[in-house]
C-alpha cells in the first residue's frame, strides 16, 4: 500500500489529473489549511468538481494544513528548519486527523494535495510520513 502526494505549482489541472489517473488515485485529500487558489481550477469547489468528473473523490482535511502563522513566518524569514520545527509541533497535535487519513489511505488509493511543487519543501511530505510511520505504507510523490 502507498500514500501519494502531489503539488500543483507550475502544473495545469489537466496535467495534475493525468498524473493522478496514471497512479490509479481514487481520492484526493486536500491538506491545505485554506483550500483556495488564485490558480484556476484549484480552489475547493472547482477542484472537487473536476476531480469528480474524472472519477476521483475529494476530501479536505483542514487539520493537516499548515497554519497561517507558520506559513507567514516562513515567508518572512525563509528558515526551513524553523518552519519544519513549527509544523511538526502542530502535526503532533493532530493525531485524530492522522488516524482519519490512515483509514482513508487503507481503503483506497489516495493522494495528498498541496500547492508546492517541491515535495522536499512542502508540509504534505511530513503528513504523508506521519501516516506511513503509523501504518507502514510507502510514500510516493507524483511529479509528472
Amino acid at each position: 500500500m502507498t500514500i501519494f502526494t502531489v503539488g500543483y505549482e507550475g502544473r495545469s489541472l489537466e496535467d495534475v489529473l493525468a498524473g493522478l489517473n496514471a497512479q490509479g488515485i481514487q481520492l484526493v485529500a486536500d491538506v491545505r489549511e485554506a483550500p483556495i487558489s488564485r490558480k484556476k481550477g484549484f480552489s475547493k469547489s472547482a477542484l472537487s468538481e473536476a476531480l469528480n468528473g474524472a472519477g476521483i473523490g475529494y476530501t479536505h482535511i483542514r487539520a493537516l494544513g499548515c497554519p497561517k502563522p507558520i506559513r507567514d513566518a516562513y515567508k518572512e524569514d525563509g528558515d526551513w528548519t524553523r518552519y519544519t520545527q513549527a509544523f511538526m509541533q502542530h502535526l503532533r497535535q493532530q493525531q485524530p486527523a492522522i488516524e482519519q487519513l490512515a483509514q482513508i489511505v487503507a481503503a483506497q488509493p489516495t493522494a495528498l494535495l498541496c500547492y508546492e511543487a517541491d515535495f522536499n519543501r512542502c508540509h504534505r511530505t511530513y503528513v504523508a510520513v506521519a501516516v506511513a510511520v503509523k501504518t507502514g505504507i510507502d510514500v510516493r510523490h507524483i511529479t509528472k
